[in-house]
């Protein structure tokens, strides 16, 4: 008897295991002590100062490693390469990410062309490419490309919050518009014009542009002047952004200014001289790490102590790595929900029906939250004005949701 019950004993425990074994669903880049995540940023090139993207990302995940043993259980390794933010290079080390190092998703990888260029093998691959760094509405297509899913507010509906602002506020200003000669820019300048309405025909009395590879953009700012316009938007990136707000300064040419939000931060305002930027003005989702006003806001102190603790040689006023904190928790908590069922089917269902997710940084009033006909996760925007040492508030958060 005592035979026949240790059988039985034997036999229930191999039925359970089984059952839980069965429970468990991967696909490749997952199992019962890993998950591989990849992206690629560039550490190199014209846009190197968008870098600290992925290094912040690294230094996230490997703190959830060492302080909570990873996610469910399963230790986080994340693959970032670097594509110089050259589209070929981006295709190289995506397939590469995906051939090679067997990732289970992308994440945050970096660029509206860079990213254009991998989108639909991503998509045929079935692999998930979540929260694209980039605001660009070519990445928010569920029907299109199902497989791919937009980190934040679109270029088109921020833009679409300055049109609004200045077709209500300076309705008989000339408007010169400078931007990026790619998505980027275009999907910048069709906002502005939705927003401005029936107005933008007679506001905007020059386009202008830019390429990447160009080494200065002094001409197109002696240009812009030269216009005669009483507002200028700003639609650059980078060392372009740097190149622009000092040639400004140069020239003594103030005119109402407006900047995109990827531009924003502290890294350039201060290479341009805070003198020289007063009035600036953009519109933002979340709370500003070297703002005063949220020197005691326990998410900016948590960032603060993560950055001292992991990335202590960091440039901690760049905004840029503080955003990329906040949608490292994105992605953690759709890792969360997951479970053991780490399919790329059921992370793409999760990461597409997020409600009110509490993601640290989140200026309030903003919601970050999505569904399967609409992947954009941030809808509202708060417009700001820079004076004296910060940027100050304008109005009410405006939501691009209804």
């Amino acid at each position: 008897m005592k035979l026949i019950r240790s059988a039985i004993a034997a036999a229930a425990l191999l039925v359970a295991a089984g059952v839980a074994h069965a429970g468990k669903k991967y696909d490749e880049g997952a199992s019962d002590t890993e998950i591989r995540i990849g992206n690629t940023v560039p550490y190199s090139g014209p846009l190197s100062a968008h870098g600290i993207q992925g290094r912040v990302e690294q230094a996230f995940f490997r703190m959830l490693n060492e302080e909570q043993g990873g996610i469910n259980g399963r230790k986080i390794t994340f693959i970032s390469l670097d594509d110089a933010f050259s589209p070929p290079k981006t295709v190289e080390q995506t397939r590469k990410l995906v051939e090679q190092d067997g990732v289970l998703l992308t994440f945050a990888s970096v660029g509206t062309a860079a990213q254009s260029a991998v989108q639909r093998y991503l998509n045929q691959k079935k692999i998930p490419q979540l929260m694209v760094s980039t605001g660009a509405a070519k990445f928010n297509q569920p029907k299109v490309y199902p497989w791919t899913t937009p980190s934040t507010i679109s270029y088109v509906d921020e833009a679409t919050v300055y049109g609004k602002y200045l077709a209500r506020e300076m309705p008989d200003k000339k408007i010169v518009v400078l931007y990026l000669n790619d998505d980027f820019g275009r999907d910048y300048l069709r906002g502005l014009k939705i927003g401005l309405g029936d107005k933008a025909d007679s506001m905007i009395v020059k386009e202008l542009t830019y390429e990447l590879t160009d080494p200065t953009i002094d001409s197109q700012i002696l240009a812009a002047r030269d216009t005669g316009a009483e507002v200028f938007v700003n639609i650059t990136l980078g060392k372009a952004t740097s190149q622009s707000l000092k040639k400004m300064a140069e020239l003594k040419w103030k005119p109402v200014h407006f900047i995109c939000s990827p531009s924003a931060g502290r890294v350039y305002l201060n290479a341009a001289g805070l003198e020289n930027v007063q009035g600036l003005m953009t519109a933002i989702a979340m709370k500003q790490i070297t703002s005063p006003r949220w020197a005691d806001d326990p998410d900016v102190k948590a960032y603060k102590a993560f950055m001292a603790k992991y990335l202590p040689n960091e440039d901690i006023t760049n905004e840029i790595g503080f955003t990329m904190w906040m949608l490292s928790h994105v992605m953690a908590h759709v890792l969360r929900e997951a479970g053991d069922n780490l399919t790329r089917e059921n992370i793409l269902r999760i990461a597409t029906n997020l409600k009110d997710v509490k993601v640290p940084g989140l200026r309030p009033g903003v919601k970050y939250e999505n569904n399967p006909d609409n992947y954009a996760p941030i809808r509202e925007l708060q417009l700001m004005r820079f004076e004296g040492d910060d940027w100050v508030p304008v109005g009410d958060v405006i939501s691009a949701r209804n």
